[in-house]
């Protein structure tokens, strides 16, 4: 079944350059020696070891459990002896806290018992066993999310992918079609919802098709970005808009990624816990982009090397280039909500210096919250937070980078805005 979407006003539409990873299969990343994995990889506080040096572990296996309300539990992704529980570099000038793991020769399974006919209650509990996230980036822990604090009537998976390059979630909507459909009922069930809705952008046609053959009600949504952001994709599949201030579950419906959906099928039929994913490797600085099955903990270097080695990269991005991170080298490693990694040229990037304001408008024209985010750089700019929430409106940013997109004066708009954000939370 499909229904029409709404459109929502204002976004942008970069180019797509999903081309060179489009409708390529999924590979397996090839064996790697060592795998180094944070503990911190997820929206709230960080997870707590409990295994150290030394220790054997299978994959698997618990390795550092949830350290509060919101928070996640972290498995081993390969088996072996733990090196260390340490400081390592994060890829992005900082440091991060992980458990590093020694690859063994024999790689051996601790998965949970699969469950069978399972009630909602025990879905969720497996969800929060098996370390689930939402994977489209934001990292929310999924049985949180699952069990809102109001009722709910929809489920919503996005499959929009609406973030230039990437084609991760294409390729696995169209190798496992089935196991998402059957994770967003396990989804559904432990909601006690029984509308389920699939959001594909119209430049995934196999994917939309595929879909239509199954009981979940597509919705293909036209190709804009930020469609793929969560107040936007509910009210361009149900009309209804999240308040700000609110949750979407106030709107009655709940929004997870379609590999969220994928993961949780495998936590509930195979015991599985979230501990590898697809990761799109691309841009025109890698000699072969690929899409790779990887394990959580993985090494940008051993992605690289699978794709042929980095030949004219001028920057490296973690995630899409409208929200992603730039990197300081191949440090950095895949984690629970590592979408991609970007090898792009210097024809990919922009590396002029940021000229003044010129006051044209038109980072507010393309704003999907309506909000000014040349005031918020402005009061950012002056240390002045508390203005920039006032009249910038930062507290309601989704964050989606438009704004630093479309500037011609090349203004660090999103920066100042998470500048902000960060201060204000500070000063809370």
């Amino acid at each position: 079944m499909i229904i029409k979407p709404r459109a929502f006003f204002r976004g942008v539409h970069p180019d797509g350059h999903k081309s060179p990873t489009a409708g390529l299969p999924a590979e397996r990343l090839p064996r790697i020696a060592e795998a180094v994995i944070p503990l911190s990889q997820h929206a709230g506080a960080p997870a707590q070891p409990v295994v150290q040096a030394g220790q054997f572990v299978k994959r698997g296996e618990l390795i550092a459990a949830g350290g509060g309300a919101v928070s996640a539990n972290i498995h081993a992704s390969i088996a072996g002896t733990v090196k260390a529980v340490e400081e390592r570099p994060d890829g992005r000038g900082g440091s991060m806290q992980a458990v590093v793991i020694t690859a063994a020769d024999a790689q051996e399974d601790a998965f949970l018992a699969p469950l069978t006919a399972p009630s909602g209650e025990e879905i969720l509990e497996r969800i929060k066993a098996c370390g689930i996230v939402g994977m489209g980036g934001a990292g929310f822990p999924t049985h949180v999310k699952l069990a809102p604090p109001v009722p709910v009537d929809t489920l919503i998976l996005n499959g929009a992918e609406c973030e230039p390059y990437l084609t991760c979630d294409d390729a696995l909507m169209h190798e496992k079609r089935d196991e998402i459909v059957r994770g967003a009922a396990y989804m559904a069930k432990a909601l006690g919802v029984e509308r389920i809705l699939i959001a594909i952008e119209k430049n995934k046609p196999a994917a939309i098709a595929a879909f239509e053959q199954t009981e979940l009600t597509v919705v293909p949504l036209k190709k804009q970005y930020p469609m793929g952001a969560e107040k936007q994709l509910i009210y361009c599949c149900t009309g209804r808009k999240v308040p700000l201030g609110k949750l979407p579950a106030h709107t009655g419906v709940i929004v997870q990624n379609a590999a969220t959906a994928f993961a949780v099928c495998e936590a509930v039929e195979l015991g599985k816990p979230l501990i590898e994913r697809i990761v799109t490797v691309t841009g025109g600085g890698i000699a072969s982009p690929k899409n790779l099955v990887c394990p959580v903990g993985a090494p940008l270097s051993a992605l690289a090397e699978a794709c042929g080695g980095e030949t004219d990269a001028a920057k490296l991005v973690a995630g899409g280039p409208m929200t992603g991170a730039a990197l300081t080298g191949t440090d950095a490693v895949v984690t629970k909500t590592t979408g991609g990694f970007l090898f792009l040229t210097a024809k990919e990037t922009n590396s002029d210096a940021p000229t003044p304001c010129i006051n044209c408008g038109k980072c507010a024209q393309v704003c999907p919250m309506h909000l000014m985010p040349m005031q918020t750089e402005f009061y950012t700019d002056a240390k002045e937070y508390e203005n920039a929430a006032k009249y910038g409106g930062v507290l309601a940013c989704i964050e989606c980078g438009a704004c630093t997109y479309i500037c011609p004066a090349r203004r660090p708009l999103a920066q100042a805005i998470k500048t902000a954000k960060a201060q204000l939370r500070r000063n809370a």
